[in-house]
C-alpha cells in the first residue's frame, strides 16, 4: 500500500518539479532563512498550538530537506532511500490512525514555514487535507511602504479580532471592510459562533468557486468573497450552499473579471452613431410600449442644486419625449435600504430604465442590479468600476476652460476666485481647466481656490475673503437651488454690494438622458458590452455630445465673445484640448512635457494643481463630517 501510495505522490511532485523549470520558476520549496535575508524583522510573536490551513503551509525555515520536495511539498526522492521509507511509514500511519502530533512553523506574511514536520506536510497535501495543528510562531517584519507589508500588517489587526488565519487580500483596506460587512461592532473579539458562520461561509464559497472554474482568476478567494459579501450582504451569503451559492457566483462573475482585471474602466467620449437620431425615430409606431424610465434622489431636488438639475433633465424629457417615454420620481430617501427598497418597487412596476443620480447610491444599485439583469440599472459617478451597472457623468472641465477664458480676459488686477466644493474624481480636471483659460487669455492671472467642504469654511466666509483680497471675479458652483435668492453661481463679478453674473457653464441632463436611452433602445447598449467584456463602462460626455455648454450675459466683452466661440467650435470638433499644451504643476513638475493631449484617464484621476492656483487639494481630516462619506467613495487620492 504504502509504496503504491509513495509512487503516486513522487509523480506528482516530478511534475510539479518539470512544470517549474519549463516556466522558470523555483522548482524547489521556499527557504523562509533565504527570503529573510535582507528583511528586517522587528518581533516574533508566540502565538500557541493554532490550525492552520494546509494550502498556506508553503516551505520550510531552513534549507536542510528543501531538496526533497518539489515547490508543491510532495517528494522527488526515490523510494528506496531513507526518506522515502519514512515518508511511506508515515503515510501508512496516516491511513490507519489520521496524523495528530503538531507540527512546528514560522509564520511570515501569512505564509508557513516548517520547522518540524516536512513529511507530516507532504503526506497530508497528498491527502488533500486542508488544515494541520501546528505551533507557530509569527516573524514580524518592519512597517514599509511595500503593499503586501502593509496589508499583513492590516491582516495581523484582523487576526487579533477574529482569529482567522486562513484569508488573504491582493489590496489594502479589504480587512478592514470584511469586518465592517460581517460584524456589528468592529473591535469586539469574535465568538466561537461567529468564527464557525464565517469559517463555513469561507469553505462554502471557496469550493464553489473553484468549481465554476475560480482557479483561473487571478485573485484570492478573499478578493472573490469581499466582492460576494458586499454585494448580496453577509446575513444572505450565510444561507447559501450548494446550486444556489454557485447560481450567485455565476451572476458575479463578471465582476470577479473586471477585479482581476485591476477595475479597468472604459471612458466612452462620445454617443455611440447610432445614438445620434433622435430618440422619436425609433417609436414611430403607435403600437409600441412607452419605455418606463425611473430616476431615484436621495433628496428632495428643490432642496439640491445638484439634483434640481437632474430633475429638470426628467422633465425635459416629460416635455420632449413624452410620446415614448413615461417617466417616475422618487426623493427623500436616507438611507441604502430605502434606495434599495424604491429601486426594487421600480422594477417590480415593469420599470426598464432606473438612473440613481449620486455616487452615494452606487452600492444600492449594484444589489439590485445583480438579481435583475433584465433592468437597466446607471448611476451617476465616475470612475465607477463595475459590470453589473454603467455610470454616466458631464465633462464640465471643457466649459470651465471658456468660463477661464472670460475670468482671466475681464480681471482688472489678475486675480480670480474659485470656489469648489468636494475633492472628488474630476473636480481637480475642472480647476485646472479654469485656471489654463485664464492663464491663456492672461499670463499673469492666478486663480485663488477655496473649499467649502473644509471644517470652518462656507460659502458666505469665502466670498468675504475673496472681497477682502480684492478678488471681484469668482468661479462658483454651477446652479443654485430652485427657491434661492442668490445670484451667486457660475462665473460672476461681485461689485460693492451687486452681483454681476457674467457666464454660467450648465449640464444639459435632458439631452444626457436622451441619448443614453436611445443608446439602450436601439442596441448600442449591447454592442458596447460584448466589445468591452472585460471592462466596466463609464459614459463621459462632453460639448461634442452637447450634454454640457456655457451660456453668456452681454457683459462679455465682444472680441472675448469672437474667441470662445472659435474655441468652442473646436471643442466640439474635438480639434482643441484643455489640457494638450505644456503644463506645470504646482510644485514645479512639468506634468505634459509633449505638449500632447492627456489622456482621458489621467484627465480624469488627476490629482495635482496647475501652477497658477493659489491653494491646494484639502487633506481628508480637514473636511467637514457631512463632506467625507462622499470623499471617502470618490475622493481624489493625493501625491506623496
Amino acid at each position: 500500500m504504502s509504496f503504491a501510495e509513495y509512487e503516486k505522490a513522487q509523480k506528482l511532485g516530478m511534475k510539479a518539479f518539470k512544470a517549474a523549470i519549463a516556466k522558470g520558476e523555483d522548482e524547489y520549496l521556499p527557504v523562509l532563512d533565504e527570503i529573510l535575508e535582507n528583511v528586517d524583522i522587528v518581533g516574533e510573536i508566540n502565538l500557541g498550538l493554532v490550525q492552520i490551513p494546509l494550502e498556506n503551509v508553503v516551505g520550510t525555515s531552513s534549507a536542510g530537506r528543501t531538496y526533497a520536495f518539489a515547490n508543491n511539498f510532495l517528494p522527488i526522492l526515490d523510494f528506496k532511500t531513507e526518506f522515502g521509507s519514512k515518508w511511506s511509514s508515515l503515510c501508512d500511519s496516516h491511513i490507519e490512525e489520521g496524523i495528530r502530533e503538531p507540527i512546528r512553523v514560522f509564520e511570515y506574511l501569512n505564509k508557513y514555514y516548517v520547522i518540524e514536520g516536512n513529511k507530516r506536510v507532504s503526506v497530508l497535501k497528498y491527502f488533500e487535507a486542508v488544515t494541520v495543528p501546528a505551533y507557530v510562531v509569527r516573524k514580524i517584519p518592519k512597517l514599509t511602504d511595500d503593499v503586501q507589508v502593509k496589508i499583513y500588517y492590516e491582516f495581523m489587526d484582523f487576526y487579533k479580532i477574529t482569529g482567522v488565519n486562513y484569508i488573504w487580500f491582493s489590496q489594502e483596506g479589504c480587512f478592514e471592510k470584511l469586518l465592517e460587512l460581517t460584524s456589528s461592532d468592529v473591535t469586539k473579539e469574535w465568538t466561537d459562533d461567529q468564527k464557525m458562520d464565517f469559517s463555513s461561509v469561507y469553505h462554502n464559497f471557496s469550493q464553489a468557486l473553484k468549481a465554476e472554474g475560480g482557479d483561473e482568476l487571478p485573485l484570492t478567494i478573499g478578493d472573490a468573497l469581499l466582492i460576494f459579501i458586499d454585494i448580496f450582504g453577509y446575513s444572505e451569503v450565510k444561507q447559501l450552499v450548494g446550486n444556489k451559492l454557485k447560481e450567485k457566483i455565476k451572476l458575479l462573475w463578471e465582476e470577479f473579471e473586471i477585479e482581476s482585471n485591476g477595475r479597468e474602466v472604459s471612458l466612452l467620449m462620445e454617443p455611440s452613431k447610432a445614438g445620434r437620431k433622435k430618440l422619436m425615430d425609433y417609436f414611430w409606431s403607435p403600437t409600441i410600449k412607452r419605455v418606463k424610465v425611473a430616476f431615484i434622489f436621495d433628496k428632495d431636488p428643490k432642496e439640491s442644486e445638484w439634483l434640481y438639475g437632474h430633475e429638470l433633465g426628467r422633465l425635459y424629457l416629460e416635455e420632449h419625449c413624452s410620446d415614448n417615454i413615461e417617466t417616475y420620481e422618487v426623493h427623500g430617501l436616507k438611507s441604502e435600504e430605502e434606495v434599495i427598497d424604491a429601486i426594487e418597487k421600480f422594477v417590480a412596476q415593469g420599470v426598464d430604465i432606473i438612473f440613481t443620480t449620486s455616487s452615494q447610491q452606487v452600492a444600492a444599485s449594484l444589489k439590485v442590479a445583480v438579481n435583475h439583469p433584465e433592468t437597466v440599472i446607471l448611476n451617476c459617478s465616475l470612475n465607477t468600476s463595475h459590470k453589473l451597472i454603467r455610470t454616466y457623468y458631464a465633462r464640465l472641465y471643457e466649459v470651465k476652460f471658456l468660463a477661464g477664458l472670460i475670468a482671466g480676459a475681464m480681471s482688472e488686477n489678475d486675480k480670480i476666485g474659485y470656489l469648489a466644493d468636494y475633492p472628488i474624481i474630476g473636480m481637480p480636471a475642472n480647476i485646472n481647466a479654469f485656471a489654463l483659460g485664464a492663464k491663456a487669455t492672461n499670463p499673469r492671472a492666478k486663480v485663488y481656490l477655496e473649499w467649502t467642504s473644509v471644517k470652518g469654511m462656507s460659502r458666505e466666509k469665502a466670498v468675504e475673503y475673496f472681497k477682502e483680497n480684492e478678488i471681484s471675479y469668482i468661479s462658483d458652483q454651477v446652479m443654485i437651488k430652485p427657491n434661492a435668492a442668490s445670484r451667486q453661481f457660475g462665473l460672476y463679478q461681485l461689485d460693492g454690494d451687486n452681483t454681476i453674473n457674467i457666464a454660467m457653464p450648465v449640464y444639459q441632463w435632458g439631452v444626457f438622458y436622451e441619448k443614453l436611452i436611445d443608446g439602450i433602445m436601439v442596441g448600442t447598449f449591447k454592442q458596447e458590452d460584448q466589445q468591452l467584456e472585460d471592462k466596466a463602462i463609464n459614459y463621459w460626455w462632453g460639448l461634442s455630445a452637447g450634454v454640457v455648454d456655457l451660456i453668456c450675459s452681454n457683459k462679455v466683452p465682444h472680441g472675448t465673445q469672437r474667441i470662445l466661440e472659435l474655441i468652442k467650435e473646436h471643442l466640439i470638433k474635438n480639434e482643441f484640448s484643455p489640457f494638450g499644451d505644456y503644463i506645470k504643476a504646482q510644485n514645479g513638475e512639468v506634468m505634459n512635457p509633449d505638449g500632447r493631449d492627456i489622456p482621458p484617464e489621467d484627465v480624469m484621476n488627476m490629482n495635482w494643481l496647475v501652477d497658477n492656483i493659489i491653494g491646494e487639494i484639502p487633506e481628508f481630516e480637514d473636511l467637514k463630517e457631512e463632506a467625507r462619506a462622499i470623499v471617502e467613495l470618490k475622493g481624489v487620492l493625493l501625491n506623496e
